[in-house]
């Protein structure tokens, strides 16, 4: 078997506001494009973002990282056994650098997947995707009016679940709950980004209560570490936390059975698909449910790369996010972009149906 060969780029990507989270005055964003090709003329690819504040990344050390590692993974990654032998044995290497290995786990996933003529589902011994995904609407911390606009095409669109960010101002974020209420949505169908907004969860409580507004689940209000202040938070605002299982350890077994706790989970931070799943099926086997989420600028494979992590814990999946599409991209990378449709659903119907990930590239990445 030949030694493949992998290519890393920039990818820079365009964006428009049309649905999307970001501010009205991001023009683009930065990812890696991988692409690993094995001398027979299969070729897989692989996207995902650095974001220095979520996975301690740029995109210049992101792809430097893989030019220096990419002769090590060809000569040593040949299959999917192998491949699961280097993620289990590099766990602190891909800690160190999850976005970069993502990029590199999708395209050796999507080879492998590709040379063997199946899905990525079937090569992980997954079922065929199947049935309706359906995608929260993301609200972020703009303007009053952005967000007024926003949640106005959302509505009007269908959607039925719903995420703001808090952005810890009082007044303007009792304006977005009163636009919530105003356009007649039910608390139940809202859940609230207040990332690490608190100090504590008395402070937490106590702004909470201001707003008024019983949000059916708070993504880390209080340090992800401090599990009793986020239970502390559950037990008084009568909710559910979100936790990144990279920032906090595993809930003891009286936080568990007192809060419900939700896993949130995005392929490109987490350290790819593989890893994705793991802690997928131990947060089910804790009674804790999933959230599959995404990034800002993300193209159409890493909204594919996330439906095989949704698809293999949809029991216990709480939301999915993502598969903006050309809602949000000015272009896409990909044949068949994946974007949701009316109420933010995606029929499975509509994923690409060839080997890997289904997809042949249309847009050249920038040259390293």
């Amino acid at each position: 078997m030949n030694t493949p060969t992998l290519r890393a780029s920039a990818l820079p990507v365009p964006l428009q506001d049309v649905f999307g989270p970001a501010s009205a005055s991001l023009a683009q964003t930065q990812s890696v494009w991988v692409e690993v090709e094995d001398g027979a003329g299969n070729i897989g690819y692989g996207e995902a973002c650095p974001r220095d504040y979520l996975t301690r990344e740029s995109l210049s050390g992101a792809l430097a990282y893989i030019q220096g590692a990419a002769g090590e993974w060809c000569a040593r990654i040949r299959d999917l056994d192998s491949l699961r032998e280097w993620v289990t044995a590099h766990g602190e290497v891909i800690d160190a650098h999850p976005a970069a290995w993502s990029a590199v786990e999708l395209a050796m996933l999507d080879l492998f997947a590709r040379r063997a003529g199946v899905s990525v589902e079937s090569l992980l011994g997954l079922p065929r995707l199947a049935g309706v995904y359906t995608y929260t609407a993301a609200l972020g911390d703009g303007s009053s009016a952005t967000f007024e606009a926003a949640l106005a095409r959302y509505v009007a669109a269908g959607f039925t679940e719903y995420k703001i960010r808090l952005g810890g101002r009082g007044a303007h974020d009792r304006a977005k709950v009163a636009a919530l209420r105003a356009a007649g949505i039910a608390p139940e169908c809202v859940r609230a980004d207040a990332s690490h907004l608190f100090r504590n969860a008395r402070d937490a409580v106590r702004y909470l209560d201001r707003l008024d507004y019983p949000f059916a689940a708070l993504e880390e209000p209080v340090p992800a570490r401090d599990l009793d202040g986020l239970a502390a938070v559950a037990r008084a605002c009568d909710c559910a936390i979100v936790l990144d299982p990279r920032r906090a350890r595993a809930p003891s077994v009286d936080l568990v059975r007192g809060v419900e706790w939700i896993v949130h989970l995005r392929v490109a931070t987490h350290g790819g698909i593989l890893r994705c799943m793991d802690l997928a099926a131990s947060a089910a086997a804790e009674g804790q449910g999933v959230i599959v989420g995404a990034q800002v600028g993300e193209t159409s494979l890493l909204s594919r790369a996330a439906l095989t992590v949704a698809h293999s814990c949809r029991p216990h999946l709480k939301g999915q996010e993502g598969a903006f599409g050309l809602h949000l991209l000015a272009r896409d990378t990909v044949s068949g972009s994946l974007t949701f449709g009316a109420s933010g659903r995606l029929d499975a119907r509509a994923v690409p149906q060839g080997p890997g990930f289904g997809f042949v590239r249309v847009v050249r990445p920038s040259p390293l």
